[in-house]
C-alpha cells in the first residue's frame, strides 16, 4: 500500500506516539476494504504503541476505521483512505490522539474545552482538494480536545449515494448534526467563532484595546507577508489583519514560477509565507475583516466585529478573488453545480457533463484536469479564440471529450431548484441563443480586486484597483498598497511579494521623514512662544 520512502518517513514520526491508541477498522468484502486492511496493517506495525481491531458487525461505514485513544472517550473516525491530500490528515490524528502535543494557542484549547453543547460534525472531502485537510485536521483537533465534539470526515467519492442524497456538490462541505454546517475552507478559530456565539465582541474589544502600530497591513497574502518580514527587520511595531492569512495562495493548486522554488502547492506555500513572519515580532489577528479606512495622523481601520485598529502608515494588501459572470442562476447554485476550483470540486463531478467558462490558461487548465474525471467538457470563450498558451491549447485539442465554443456570452445557469442542469449562450456571431444540459459549471475569467470597502477613501481605476506610484503610495499620505489588489499590471505571486517588499521600505521612510517634520513644527513652535 505504501511505498517504501513514505514507509520509513511514517515510521519515523510513529516513533512520537506517546499514549497507547487502538485503530478500529469496520469493513466488508469490498475491494477498498481490502486496500483499507492492509494500510491499517501496515501502520500498526511502526509501533508497539498501536493495536489494530476489525469490526464488521458495526453499523458504521464501510469501509471506515476510527483512531482511539485506549481507556478514555477521545477518539476521530475517517470513512474512507484518507490519502493524496488528506494523508497528512492521518499522520497528524495518528500523532495527536497518540498525546503529541497540539499546535494551538492555549487561549484557544481552552475555548474549544469549554464549549457547551453535543457537536456531530461529517465533513466530506475529495482526495484532490487542497482545502479540505483543513477543515479534517481542524475538526479532529477540536474532538480531540472536547470528546463532546465527534467527527467523521468521508471521502465523497467513495461514498457517491450519500453525496448525491445529500446533492453535495462542492468540498470540503462539513454537516453538523445532520445539517449543513458550512462549506469551503475553514479553520479551527473559524469553527469556533460560528460555536461560541460570544466571541466576536471579545476579540472586538480586544483588538480595540492594543496601541498604535508603526506600520498596520491589511492582508496576509505573498505582498502582505513580504511587507511585514521587511517592517518588522526595521525594528518598528508591526501588524497584521487579514481575513485569512494566505490569501487566494490557499486556493492555487500548483506554484511552478515563484524563483527558487521548483513546484509547490498553495496552502504549503501559505504556511511557509506565515511561518516566516512569525520569525519576527509581527502582531498577527486573523480572520478578521477590514469595513473602512478612516485618515487621520493615526490612520484607523475599522473592522466587521466593532473593533478598531491604530496606525501611523498602513499598507493596503487586500488581493484579488475569482470574478463572477454575472448573470442569473450563478449564485443561486453556487456550491450546487456553480464552482470555481476544479481541483477541489472536479471529482464530485465524475462520469458527469461539466461546462469551464474562460479560456485563458486557467480556464484551459481547468478543461484539462476536469476531461480526465467527467463525461465531457465544454469549454465556452467570449472572444473569437483562445487566449492560453499554446502548449496548453495544443493538449486541449487532443482530448477527445473536450467541445471548445468561441464567440459565445454565457447568458444564464440554469437548474431544478436544487442543482445546475445547463446552461444558455449567445452566439455571438448569430445572435442565435443555444442551451447545453450539463451538471455543473466552472468559472474560470479572472480576478476582480477586494476594494469594494475602499470606495470614496481613496484613488482607484476604473477597474477598482488601488492605484499607486512606484513607491506604492496611493492617493492617502501615509497609506501604501501592494500585490494584486493595485494598478500594477501583472498579478504574479512573485511580484506581489516583490511589492509588499517595496511598500514596507516606503512606509519605513514616510515615518523617518514625519518623525523630522514632527521634530520640526516642535522646534518652531518653541521658537515662536520665546519670542
Amino acid at each position: 500500500m505504501l511505498d517504501a520512502n513514505l514507509k520509513t518517513q511514517l515510521k519515523s514520526y510513529m516513533e512520537m506516539i506517546a499514549l497507547p491508541i487502538e485503530i478500529v477498522a469496520c469493513l466488508d468484502d469490498g475491494a477498498k476494504s481490502r486496500e483499507l486492511r492492509e494500510l491499517l496493517q501496515e501502520i500498526e506495525l511502526m509501533s508497539d504503541r498501536i493495536t489494530l481491531t476489525e469490526r464488521s458487525d458495526s453499523d458504521q461505514r464501510k469501509p471506515s476505521f476510527s483512531i482511539n485513544r485506549s481507556g478514555t472517550d477521545i477518539s476521530v473516525r475517517f470513512a474512507g483512505i484518507p490519502m493524496g491530500h488528506e494523508f497528512t490528515s492521518l499522520v497528524l490524528a495518528l500523532l495527536q490522539v497518540g498525546g503529541h502535543p497540539l499546535k494551538l494557542d492555549e487561549a484557544v484549547i481552552e475555548q474549544i474545552r469549554n464549549l457547551d453543547g453535543d457537536y456531530k460534525f461529517e465533513t466530506y472531502f475529495s482526495l484532490s482538494c487542497q482545502n479540505c485537510p483543513d477543515v479534517v485536521q481542524a475538526l479532529n483537533v477540536m474532538s480531540i480536545i472536547n470528546p463532546r465534539i465527534q467527527h467523521v470526515a468521508i471521502d465523497g467519492a467513495l461514498y457517491q449515494g450519500e453525496v448525491d442524497a445529500r446533492q453535495i456538490m462542492s468540498v470540503p462541505t462539513m454537516y453538523l448534526n445532520g445539517e449543513i454546517f458550512g462549506q469551503g475552507r475553514s479553520s479551527v478559530e473559524e469553527i469556533l467563532a460560528r460555536l461560541d456565539t460570544g466571541a466576536a465582541g471579545r476579540k472586538a474589544q480586544e483588538l480595540s484595546a492594543k496601541e498604535a502600530y508603526d506600520v498596520l497591513i491589511v492582508g496576509g497574502g505573498p505582498a502582505g507577508a513580504a511587507a511585514a518580514v521587511y517592517a518588522a527587520r526595521k525594528g518598528i511595531r508591526t501588524g497584521v489583519v487579514a481575513e485569512r492569512f494566505g490569501g487566494q495562495v490557499l486556493d492555487t493548486m500548483a506554484i511552478e514560477n515563484f524563483i527558487s522554488v521548483k513546484e509547490t502547492e498553495g496552502p504549503k506555500f501559505a504556511a511557509a509565507l506565515e511561518e516566516h513572519v512569525k520569525v519576527y515580532d509581527v502582531d498577527i489577528m486573523n480572520l478578521q475583516q477590514a469595513t473602512s479606512l478612516v485618515p487621520g495622523k493615526l490612520i484607523e481601520i475599522r473592522l466587521a466585529n466593532g473593533g478598531v485598529l491604530k496606525s501611523r502608515t498602513v499598507i493596503l494588501s487586500t488581493g484579488a478573488r475569482w470574478r463572477e459572470i454575472n448573470v442569473p442562476g450563478e449564485r443561486e447554485y453556487r456550491n450546487n453545480g456553480v464552482a470555481y476550483c476544479p481541483h477541489c470540486d472536479g471529482p464530485l463531478f465524475k462520469g458527469k457533463r461539466v461546462a469551464v467558462i474562460g479560456g485563458g490558461n486557467s480556464g484551459v487548465e481547468a478543461a484539462i484536469d476536469l476531461a480526465g474525471l467527467v463525461k465531457h467538457v465544454t469549454l465556452i470563450e467570449y472572444g473569437d479564440a483562445l487566449r492560453a498558451d499554446a502548449v496548453l491549447q495544443r493538449k486541449l485539442h487532443s482530448l477527445p471529450n473536450v467541445t471548445v465554443i468561441t464567440s459565445a456570452q454565457t447568458t444564464e445557469i440554469h437548474g431544478d431548484g436544487k442543482k445546475v442542469s445547463g446552461l444558455s449562450y449567445k452566439d455571438r456571431k448569430s445572435d442565435e441563443l443555444r442551451h447545453v444540459e450539463l451538471e455543473g459549471v466552472f468559472i474560470q475569467i479572472g480576478l476582480v480586486p477586494n476594494t469594494e470597502w475602499l470606495e470614496g477613501t481613496l484613488a482607484l481605476s476604473r477597474h477598482g484597483e488601488i492605484e499607486i506610484d512606484a513607491r506604492g503610495q496611493t492617493s492617502l499620505p501615509g497609506v501604501f498598497a501592494a500585490g494584486d489588489v493595485t494598478t500594477v499590471p501583472y498579478k504574479q505571486i512573485v511580484i506581489a511579494a516583490g511589492d509588499g517588499a517595496k511598500a514596507a521600505l516606503s512606509a519605513f521612510d514616510h515615518l523617518i521623514r514625519s518623525s523630522v517634520s514632527d521634530d520640526e513644527d516642535v522646534s518652531v513652535a518653541a521658537e515662536t512662544l520665546a519670542a
